[in-house]
């Protein structure tokens, strides 16, 4: 859902469009008819997630090369 708010008002209410923005309220902030500024929130996909090391092993890798020195023709003159 998404609510538009004039910008003096957005200031006044500021900590009640914070927390719209939580819940998932988009909020549209704007000067007179012209949009000036979108306020959402950020989610997350399961609330407090955390990485955790290892879990996609194998889903890189790089070549034995990797740090060699690059060729002189590589870097312009």
């Amino acid at each position: 859902m998404k609510t538009n708010i004039e910008a003096s008002e957005a200031q006044r209410q500021f900590l009640t469009l914070l927390d719209l923005a939580r819940a998932g309220e988009e909020i549209i902030i704007s000067e007179g008819d012209a949009p000036i500024a979108r306020l959402t929130g950020i989610s997350r996909s399961n609330g407090d997630s955390k990485r955790i090391a290892g879990l996609h092993r194998g889903a890189i890798s790089t070549t034995d090369d990797f740090d060699a020195p690059l060729p002189e023709d590589f870097w312009p003159s």
